[in-house]
């Protein structure tokens, strides 16, 4: 029964500590030409890829949709149809492995000494893992975006997001890591510029 219980609290504690954990954290740095007393301009934009060659692939949109989404929030609008917009947002991004992470079953039966007859005895303790090695892969993703005038090609804006995720994480899909690197790139627009901060 004592053990029966001990495995239980184990089990329990394991799914607690799951729940606890959240979304990985995003490093920003961020630099424009704003100021205190001059917001950052705003205007017309057009979103536009880092280098476009041939059509645009279906990750590079779901990043540039993301990335959309967050100027038209923060003040930005599409130009009318046919009409040029006042800037450019060019967006570029990567997301690469660093590598497997194995972790080792979190659950075990421990087997202490334990004796047998009469002044017969067996020292030390055993661990028995229950169930297998869990194998998962650290994606590192970046979203850089420059915001540029059209006019005279001036980047008035630029900022780099960076995370870290493993690949069971709930927000470690391109669509979810789109998203949440670009909210964490544009919190707070423009940011305090030549600064880095953590995004949580």
């Amino acid at each position: 029964m004592h053990k029966s219980g001990t495995i239980m609290a184990i089990a329990l504690a394991g799914m607690l500590s799951a729940c606890a954990s959240g979304p990985a954290p995003v490093d920003v740095t961020r630099f424009h030409l704003g100021r205190a007393d001059a917001p950052l301009e705003r205007g017309t934009i057009v979103v536009e890829p880092f280098a476009p060659a041939g059509p645009a692939s279906l990750e590079y949109k779901t990043y540039a949709a993301a990335v959309q989404t967050e100027l038209m929030r923060n003040g930005y609008t599409v130009p009318p149809p046919g009409g040029e917009a006042a800037y450019v947002a060019i967006v570029n991004f990567m997301r690469a492995s660093r590598g497997v992470i194995e972790r080792k079953s979190p659950f075990s039966i421990g087997l202490g000494g334990a004796s047998f007859g009469r002044n017969v005895g067996v020292g030390g303790g055993l661990s028995v893992p229950i169930g297998k090695r869990r194998t998962r892969e650290l994606i590192v993703s970046e979203l850089s975006v420059q915001i540029k005038r059209r006019a005279d090609d001036t980047v008035i804006w630029e900022g780099r997001a960076q995370r870290e995720s493993t690949s069971d994480a709930p927000d470690a899909t391109a669509s979810a890591a789109a998203a949440r690197m670009a909210q964490a790139l544009f919190k707070d627009f423009p940011g305090l510029s030549g600064v880095t901060i953590e995004v949580k």
